[in-house]
């Protein structure tokens, strides 16, 4: 069985509003802060995105909440999506496959359970190199199409999103991607390799999931994740938990 990379797991630091640049610099530093002290609200969010990134904000996406009961755990990923919808007879978008931070507010805390956990995607990737050569060459060299496991999904352009899991934009930022939608081009001459590579990934980042520190948010707190190197997913809860989520391009978004 593979083993996974050590040394990638991160526990944010919890800071509150009283100093914004304490903020950024953790952010910058780690890639990942929770504020806390917030009251469960949509405004909470969007106040919270402008008090990390101020005037590198460029585009908020439409919020969205996720509730569940009973839930089982959320795996490891990283926020991206691409839906495009018509809103009065203008294209508009409601996700953005590039979108660069995500928050995440918990609005309503479960019975038990449900801790979270974050992976610098930057260093896990980074062990590769000697871990696993090969792989780490497919992660940087291989084009897959990101979305095409949900094909016909409403909303979803029909063009395949082509793109490597890392890559790099014009200023030189690096992005780790993670999508359980990935999957070989069509008519890829090298389409049963990618299906490996794509099943070893998996693999790998499940053996990365098990060794990550867990930490409890409090209701109100606001994970705030650099989208383009961390990770992120929860455990397994009882009772009903709800989460609000916020996307946005920031003014060095690809």
């Amino acid at each position: 069985m593979l083993t996974a990379p050590a040394d990638a797991g991160l526990v944010p630091e919890r800071l509150d509003m009283e100093c914004a640049d304490a903020v950024s610099r953790c952010l910058a530093r780690d890639g990942a802060v929770v504020l806390t002290g917030q009251t469960p609200s949509p405004r909470a969010l969007t106040v919270a995105a402008a008090f990390a990134l101020g005037e590198q904000l460029r585009q908020l996406f439409p919020q969205r909440q996720r509730s569940s009961s009973e839930g089982s755990p959320v795996h490891l990923h990283a926020d991206s999506f691409d839906i495009v919808v018509d809103l009065a007879g203008v294209p508009t978008r409601r996700r953005h496959p590039d979108e660069d931070y995500a928050l995440v507010q918990l609005t309503r805390p479960p019975l038990s359970g449900g801790e979270s956990f974050v992976a610098d995607a930057y260093r896990f990737v980074d062990t590769l190199r000697t871990a696993d050569p090969e792989l780490w060459d497919f992660l940087t060299r291989t084009d897959v199409d990101f979305y095409g496991a949900w094909g016909g999904l409403r909303g979803l352009p029909s063009t395949p999103r082509a793109g490597r899991h890392v890559e790099y934009t014009r200023s030189g930022r690096r992005i780790v991607r993670r999508s359980d939608g990935a999957v070989p081009l069509h008519r890829d001459p090298d389409e049963e390799h990618i299906k490996v590579m794509l099943a070893r990934f998996e693999e790998r980042v499940g053996a990365l999931e098990s060794t990550l520190p867990r930490f409890p948010l409090e209701e109100g707190d606001i994970l705030i994740l650099d989208n383009y190197r961390c990770w992120h997913g929860r455990d397994a809860h009882t009772g009903e938990r709800t989460t609000r989520i916020l996307t946005l391009l920031s003014a060095d978004a690809r």
